[in-house]
């Protein structure tokens, strides 16, 4: 598939996501840079949404829970074009019944080359870089050339 450029805007739609037992991880994470997600639109799957706005006093769009199909909306939201960030904070060690959902999220933001966070360590790294607050171009696939070659084709 073609691939065309796509700006992600100076202030990002960050999306924040954690498993149960990353959920105190996460929280501790955004708290410690509350200064820096203040300049930032926030989304958050269920729970952990709640859990954020309470903690950081920061509004926050919530999605459903994560296993009530809270992934597959911010899924969408990649796929969209809408969420520019996202930071995941999923647990290695706990089997997770909606794994499949988890898959296709992490597949979605690799699909729409957006930054993705799965630890505190990794979510830094990106919270700090140079492009955090500053537009940026990145790869996406041209799903309208696409569309408009196969259907040329038929």
């Amino acid at each position: 598939m073609q691939q065309k450029l796509s700006p992600l805007p100076a202030k990002k739609r960050m999306a924040l996501i954690a498993h149960d037992n990353k959920k105190e991880e996460l929280k501790e994470w955004a708290a410690n840079n509350v200064e820096a997600l203040r300049n930032h639109e926030l989304f958050a799957t269920g729970t952990t949404g709640y859990v954020l706005e309470k903690t950081l006093g920061l509004p926050i769009h919530k999605f459903l829970s994560g296993p009530l199909g809270g992934d597959q909306e911010v899924g969408a939201q990649i796929a969209e074009g809408f969420i520019d960030v996202l930071f995941f904070f999923w647990d290695p060690f706990e089997p997770m019944p909606h794994d499949p959902d988890v898959k296709a999220l992490l597949r979605l933001a690799a699909v729409w080359n957006i930054p993705v966070a799965c630890n505190a360590a990794s979510a830094d790294f990106i919270l700090q870089s140079y492009w955090i607050d500053k537009s940026y171009s990145r790869r996406i696939p041209d799903y309208q050339s696409y569309l408009a070659e196969r259907t040329n084709s038929l």
